[in-house]
């Protein structure tokens, strides 16, 4: 792998940097905090996201960039025969491959995805073989044996065959807990031959009973088929003999009633001759009766003609009050001057307390304002205390030798400048808020000139309700003059009516004579009623002695037609006591049958319960079959899982007793090459402690820049391991930081020795804070910070004045 291409959009520090990138050794030189580890930090984050970087998606983006400012990292790398280019941005991701415009990835999951597949590295493999930091030199030194153990194990890989042994120990005690469940679960294969063999013996006494039920069905239906024709015929014979029985029975009904109805007749004759006699007797009484009634109708004409007359005179009489009422109500009339001063007055007293509103408001709106108003400022004044308060006390942690809380940027000798200014602003704001402080004391209470105003303005709201009250009283009294004046014309209007209508009535009555007539006519009603009833009943005489005469030849007749019924009745020969006999052979015959029907609809259900009982014992048999497979598959994969475990148990106690021999020599390889011969071996014991060997023997004690050194060889040869692990050639190195604890002639050894490595790494990439370091390597990128702006600066060889970072 060779990184070609660096681009950052707005990532932490850096607004728009682009870096070209080839082999040999690069070095990375700025200060502390200009953002040359986040150079690498990208590259890390370009090729497996988020979890790369450090912090949150939005500590990503470059302070200062506007909120909807592309955040994006590219990078260019070559990877075997294929050139492939990374775009990621905090929302999505795109991977092309050989300069195609169409990108093989195109989601933030798929490029991660695809990056691990092609470089054969999980993220932390890829830490731990391309990069290395001084922090990581000493890594495993500050370790115990254990820790040291187990860190080898985490970044060479192994300790993926202890989580596959884990896995594999789940999958076998499922396996083990599911071949103990069939077995348990297995039914006895003797139970189930007993079981069958009930059940066929079941069936086939099912089936004979069945056969017995048909048998003993089709001899009831013979019987009941000789019976039943007796018993119709006898139906028969009997629904004959019950309908003559019933024509007998209504002819007796309807012979007694045309007897009935004859002497009823005979009476009504009787009665219509004694009516014609008395009829004559009446009407010689009822003489007077005409004239009587015509006289009385006369009376009652003037009755109510009379009574007409007094009425309409109550009614003049009432009316004539009620206009004198009318007449007093005009005359207490309000007049049109006494309604135009009050006019006046209401005014007058509405614009008095219009003005006097206006100026209690105007007086309560500056009142308010200014409360406000210094509220706000007081407010404002506080926020920025505790602000400038909060500032400082950033600023005194920080220390002279931090960096600035607000701008990020070194405090050095501004560091007593700044505290002064801040001191002088919160004396500042602290005399400002002291002010406004005693004005809002002062504005707690209304001023006396709105106290006056509003007492006034109440004053003027009472006389306006007043005037106002008056003036409706008057006007609600000036609206009724033309309702009253409409009420008198009316009412003249209706007394002319009235003595009109009193003009053409009678002024006479009889009263005595009406009632005298009228008890006359009362006397003689009843006996009008009872010549009625006579004149009726004679009139109905003749129809009645015909009706008579037609009823005697019915009663004849009907007598006749009851006899001849009884003579067929008789003749049908019909036997109450044959039909009761042959009716009970009949239900008993249908009785036999429906039992008979019965058990054979029992027998042919045990027979299908029986053939079920035989599916069942089947069904039995075939899932016992079934786990009986089960069972002895599962103990197969059981026997498979437990071999591969023990494989794996071998394998890793294999790897484990190479794993020390195989980095001891790999690092002796890198040390040798890094010292010049100076120390050609490094050892590894039985605690993972790394052990520089002179001669053979152990060098307990060697300097601090030849303890980095040997450290480095071991960082050099546990990231070749990985990377021959994972497949790939160790071919490009990235150091970041690793020159601490070295003098001058020590960092310019470890860089000759660096070079003096390319071809074993063909790209090598150093990140240091250390300028003399700049005329040892090949290619020199100059990383520094703008403090006007906020934002990284990349040089391109400083020494060729070319920017490359905008």
């Amino acid at each position: 792998m060779q990184i070609n291409r660096l681009r950052l959009q707005n990532f932490r520090q850096h607004e728009n940097t682009e870096i070209e990138f080839g082999p040999g050794l690069t070095g990375i030189i700025g200060p502390n905090g200009a953002g040359k580890t986040t150079l690498l930090e990208a590259i890390a984050w370009a090729m497996y996201g988020m979890p790369a970087a450090r912090g949150s998606r939005e500590t990503l983006r470059r302070r200062g960039a506007p909120a909807k400012a592309r955040v994006a990292v590219e990078v260019d790398f070559t990877l075997g025969a294929h050139q492939y280019r990374v775009v990621r941005s905090l929302n999505s991701a795109e991977l092309y491959q050989d300069g195609d415009q169409s990108a093989v990835a195109n989601s933030i999951g798929a490029v991660t995805e695809r990056v691990t597949r092609l470089l054969g590295m999980t993220r932390d493999q890829f830490f731990n073989t391309y990069f290395t930091g001084q922090k990581q030199l000493a890594v495993m030194a500050a370790m115990s044996a254990p820790e040291r153990a187990q860190f080898l194990s985490q970044v060479l890989g192994y300790e993926r065959l202890r989580i596959a042994q884990e896995r594999l120990k789940e999958r076998r005690s499922s396996l083990r807990a599911r071949l103990e469940g069939l077995r348990a679960g297995l039914p006895d294969g003797a139970e189930l031959e007993v079981a069958r063999k009930q059940a066929d013996e079941r069936l086939e006494l099912a089936a004979r009973s069945e056969t017995a039920a048909a048998a003993a069905s089709e001899a009831a239906e013979q019987r009941l088929a000789v019976i039943r024709p007796q018993w119709d015929q006898l139906q028969q014979l009997r629904e004959a003999a019950v309908a003559l029985e019933a024509e007998v029975k209504l002819a007796d009904h309807k012979a007694a009633a045309t007897s009935e109805r004859a002497a009823r007749l005979e009476q009504e004759a009787a009665e219509a001759a004694a009516a014609r006699l008395k009829l004559e007797e009446v009407h010689r009484r009822l003489a007077p009766l005409p004239a009587l009634r015509a006289e009385a109708q006369a009376l009652e004409r003037q009755a109510e003609a009379f009574a007409a007359r007094r009425s309409y005179q109550a009614q003049v009489d009432e009316v004539r009050a009620h206009l004198g009422s009318i007449h007093e109500r005009i005359s207490r009339l309000p007049s049109k001057q006494l309604l135009d001063e009050v006019f006046i007055r209401v005014n007058g007293a509405r614009a008095s307390l219009t003005a006097a509103t206006l100026e209690s408001e105007e007086r309560r709106t500056v009142w308010v304002r200014d409360a406000q108003d210094a509220q706000t400022k007081r407010q404002g004044l506080l926020d920025q205390f505790h602000e400038l308060k909060d500032q400082r006390q950033r600023i005194v942690k920080a220390g002279a030798e931090g960096v600035c809380p607000t701008c990020a940027r070194p405090l050095g000798q501004e560091y007593a400048k700044v505290l002064e200014l801040l001191d002088r602003q919160i004396e500042e704001v602290r005399g400002n808020g002291n002010y406004y402080k005693q004005r809002i004391d002062q504005l707690q209470q209304e001023p006396a000139t709105l106290t006056d105003t509003d007492q006034r303005r109440i004053a003027l709201e009472r006389e306006l309700s007043d005037a106002t009250a008056e003036q409706g009283r008057l006007n609600a009294q000036a609206h009724e003059a033309g309702p009253l004046r409409e009420e008198q014309k009316r009412l003249l209007v209706r007394v002319g009516e009235l003595e009109k209508a009193i003009l053409g009535l009678v002024d006479s009555y009889i009263p005595d004579r009406h009632e005298a007539v009228v008890r006359e006519v009362r006397a003689l009603e009843p006996l009008a009623l009872q010549a009625e009833r006579f004149r009726a009943a004679a009139e109905r005489g003749e129809a009645v002695a015909a009706e008579l005469k037609a009823a005697q030849e019915a009663v004849v007749k009907t007598l006749a037609g009851i006899a001849d019924l009884r003579t067929r009745l008789v003749g049908l020969g019909y036997s109450e006591v044959a039909f009761k006999q042959v009716r009970e052979a009949e239900q008993a015959a249908e009785r036999a049958r429906r039992e008979t029907e019965l058990a054979v609809v029992r027998a042919r259900a045990e027979r299908s319960a029986a053939a079920e009982a035989v599916q069942v014992v089947i069904r039995r048999q075939v899932e016992r079959d079934e786990r009986e497979r089960a069972a002895t598959e599962t103990a197969g994969e059981l026997a498979l899982h437990q071999e591969l475990d023990r494989a794996l148990t071998d394998l890793r106690d294999d790897l484990n007793s190479s794993l020390r021999p195989d980095l001891s020599d790999i690092a002796s390889v890198f040390l040798s090459e890094l010292t010049h011969g100076r120390y050609v071996e490094l050892e590894l014991d039985e605690n993972y402690a790394a052990t520089v060997l002179d001669n053979g023997f152990p060098q307990t004690v060697i300097s601090g820049g030849e303890e980095d050194v040997a450290n480095l060889a071991f960082r050099l040869a546990i990231s070749q391991m990985i990377a021959e692990l994972a497949g790939q050639p160790l071919s490009v190195l990235i150091l970041d930081e690793i020159f601490g604890s070295l003098d001058e002639a020590h960092r310019s050894a470890v860089t000759n020795l660096l070079r003096s490595l390319a071809d074993r790494f063909s790209q090598v990439i150093l990140v240091t804070h250390i300028e003399s370091l700049r005329e040892s390597v090949d290619h020199v990128v100059r990383v520094g910070f703008d403090q006007a702006t906020g934002v990284a600066t990349v040089l391109d060889d400083p020494r060729g004045d070319r920017d490359v970072a905008a």
